[in-house]
């Protein structure tokens, strides 16, 4: 069993930027790949960003490309999301999951293990 908790959602301004992190109960962190998705309301959860259980392979949604940055810590259990440059359409609960395959599958069902979430707000 994995428990994930995420933190650092709160409001930003547009072109602003926001980490946000996801820490993992258990020993066994460093083998599952981790990934991040998002939901809007009215709007199904999405896939943003994931992270290969190894660290060196990442993937991420065409939309966020080049603003954000998907990582992990593996000593502290530990996968961030760095999101600069945000645009209102940012605005979603971000929720972090973690996948026992190890590979960053950008499918919801590829994730066993869901965090509560953490809302993102951008203003314009």
């Amino acid at each position: 069993q994995v428990q994930l908790v995420e933190s650092g959602g709160g409001l930003v301004q547009a072109g602003g930027s926001r980490r946000l992190s996801c820490t993992a109960s258990g020993r066994t962190f460093s083998r599952y790949a981790m990934g991040w998705f998002r939901q809007a309301p009215g709007k199904e959860r999405e896939f943003v960003a994931a992270i290969w259980s190894s660290g060196t392979n990442t993937n991420y949604q065409d939309s966020v490309k080049g603003r954000f940055t998907i990582s992990r810590d593996n000593t502290k259990n530990t996968v961030y999301l760095q999101m600069n440059s945000l645009k209102p359409e940012d605005t979603a609960i971000y929720f972090c999951a973690a996948d026992p395959r190890g590979l960053g599958s950008t499918e919801r069902n590829a994730y066993n293990y869901w965090g509560q979430g953490t809302q993102v707000t951008v203003s314009s």
